[in-house]
């Protein structure tokens, strides 16, 4: 789902107030942690993902892999915290992108 300006936006307000739910350390980006953040984003469709100073990953990296092998959007990168939306295939989950659709 390509995004717009305005969606980005609504996004961006909405992930304001948000804990990060994954962590990125030492150990990288594995297979399981992709897994975990793909469930993650099946549940509730925007999530942060922030990045430990002990990691050799850089933000730009991660954001490159989440959207390829998850084709989930990276709506907002600051620093070592990425932002990431994509809509549940789920539509009891479909809360954040029901809101998207209408923008």
């Amino acid at each position: 789902m390509k995004l717009r300006g305005k969606q980005k936006s609504f996004l961006r307000s909405e992930a304001h107030h948000l804990n990060p739910v994954v962590q990125i350390g030492k150990s990288g980006l594995s297979e399981t942690l992709l897994d975990q953040i793909d469930e993650c984003l099946e549940r509730r469709e925007l999530i942060k993902v922030s990045l430990l100073q002990n990691t050799e990953e850089t933000a730009k990296d991660v954001a490159e892999v989440i959207e390829e092998t998850l084709h989930a959007d990276v709506v907002q990168m600051i620093g070592r915290v990425l932002v990431v939306f994509r809509p549940s295939s789920k539509e009891k989950y479909q809360r954040v992108s029901q809101q998207v659709r209408v923008l």
